[in-house]
């Protein structure tokens, strides 16, 4: 991630989010022969009311201290929605001298009890979406769901997770917004550092998606994949946070038909819905 600016977040973020403003949304009239996508950098200094200079000096990491007044403006001419503007106030925020030491993502016993338990698909997984570990209606459901695999690297350089999806393309947004969210400050972490390492060289639409700097919600939401036995489910998402861990788990409406595929699902399974699926504590690298 050191080639994107990470001694200069705030000016990167800045320049990412103003070349995805169109002038007409700024209400500039478009004119022609503009070599920038997006706005200028005087338009939007004019638009939030700071000197052209200033905003130079912002971008170029020359001042690193702006006022929140100065942030506030930049966020409503950038357009930004509540998740982007607390992520460009924390940019700008004093990051802490001393690296945080974090523990070894470790999931708790009674984690593969309730994964035991539970009769939808369900795993747990970490801060950089390593899947930890998963019940076996998860991986009936995608066996790129078992522990080890990591679903950012799945997504993006597993064919089958194209076929999966319904709408690849809108979730590949927002996964990688989502990764943004989840890296935070902790932009020299060697396993974040591993990851969008080798998935910029790999996947030219995760360098296109990272390169706008989205930011999204770490939430759930509904979802429509395609299963290559029972066929398509709708199914609800939901992240529940689990220690320093996130418990995932997917179910249909109560009686619709996603429900009685999911359960025909759970029929074909061999090893029954409430087995886990065995923990790998150690990260492993998954080949697609």
């Amino acid at each position: 991630m050191r080639d994107e600016g990470t001694d200069n977040r705030l000016g990167a973020y800045l320049r990412a989010r103003r070349e995805l403003v169109t002038p007409e949304q700024a209400g500039i009239p478009p004119g022609r022969n503009r070599r920038v996508p997006g706005l200028r950098r005087e338009e939007v200094a004019l638009l939030a009311g700071i000197s052209p200079d200033y905003y130079l000096r912002l971008e170029r990491g020359r001042d690193r201290n702006p006022s929140p007044q100065v942030l506030e403006s930049l966020a409503r001419v950038l357009r930004l929605d509540d998740v982007e503007r607390t992520y460009l106030l924390d940019l700008a925020a004093p990051r802490p001298k001393a690296p945080r030491r974090r523990r070894p993502e470790q999931v708790p016993p009674r984690a593969h009890q309730l994964l035991a338990h539970l009769q939808i698909p369900a795993f747990v997984e970490g801060r950089a979406f390593d899947v930890l570990a998963s019940n076996a209606m998860a991986v009936a459901l995608s066996p790129r769901l078992r522990p080890g695999r990591n679903r950012l690297r799945s997504f993006f350089l597993d064919p089958e997770e194209r076929a999966f999806h319904h709408d690849w393309e809108k979730a590949a947004a927002g996964f990688v917004a989502a990764l943004r969210t989840t890296i935070g400050d902790d932009v020299d972490d060697p396993r974040f550092v591993e990851l969008v390492g080798e998935l910029a060289l790999s996947s030219q639409r995760f360098r296109t998606l990272w390169a706008r700097h989205d930011v999204r919600a770490l939430d759930g939401g509904t979802t429509t994949v395609h299963h290559p036995v029972v066929g398509d489910l709708r199914l609800h998402r939901d992240k529940l946070p689990l220690d320093d861990l996130i418990l995932v788990v997917y179910y249909p409406d109560k009686g619709d038909d996603s429900d009685e595929k999911l359960r025909l699902l759970a029929a074909l399974s061999p090893a029954g819905p409430g087995v886990t699926a065995p923990d790998t504590t150690a990260r492993t690298t998954d080949k697609p």
